[in-house]
């Protein structure tokens, strides 16, 4: 494990101290990490998790693979929980989930 995962890991598991928060964790996309932060329905992601996530280089996903200026991070619900992704722009296409011969 990396130092940078080691500490995105460690984030992840502050996150969930913060109320509306049920489920903080890792996730590879094709070729990028990403933090997966599920907020209760019905509550809104806390400006002070956003600003935290923003000073260690996550950003909202939206905003990194669209031409959206609009820095959306929800992706949709599962089960009683928004899902919102956050990717490691530190990092940012550096993972390699498949090798496509």
């Amino acid at each position: 494990m990396t130092d940078r995962q080691a500490a995105l890991r460690t984030l992840a598991g502050e996150l969930t101290d913060y109320e509306p928060i049920t489920d903080a964790f890792l996730a590879k996309s094709f070729t990028d990490r990403l933090l997966i932060v599920d907020v209760r329905d019905g509550a809104s992601l806390p400006a002070a998790v956003t600003d935290k996530l923003a000073d260690r280089d996550l950003r909202p996903a939206e905003s990194v693979y669209s031409d959206d200026e609009t820095p959306h991070s929800a992706v949709g619900n599962v089960g009683d929980a928004t899902r919102h992704h956050f990717v490691d722009v530190r990092t940012r296409g550096s993972h390699r989930s498949y090798v496509v011969e």
